[in-house]
């Protein structure tokens, strides 16, 4: 029971970053189709910078713990 509860989590926190993702996708889309490509550019740029930081925060975190890669 717990087991299926915490998959059922885990689907709804994926499908909230997809959505959030779609959203920002939609935005980044919306500032290039009125000309304003140079600004959605500047923010995907920034937004890439920041999650590649957090990748690697993630990973020496990670194997700091001592976790591998596969679970």
């Amino acid at each position: 029971m717990a087991l299926r509860l915490y998959i059922r989590l885990e689907t709804l926190i994926v499908l909230g970053w997809a959505l959030t993702f779609f959203l920002l996708a939609v935005v980044a889309g919306y500032l290039g189709f009125f000309g304003l490509a140079g600004i959605a550019a500047s923010f995907a740029k920034v937004l890439f910078l920041i999650f590649l930081v957090l990748l690697v925060f993630s990973f020496v975190a990670r194997a700091l713990r001592g976790k591998s890669g596969v679970t």
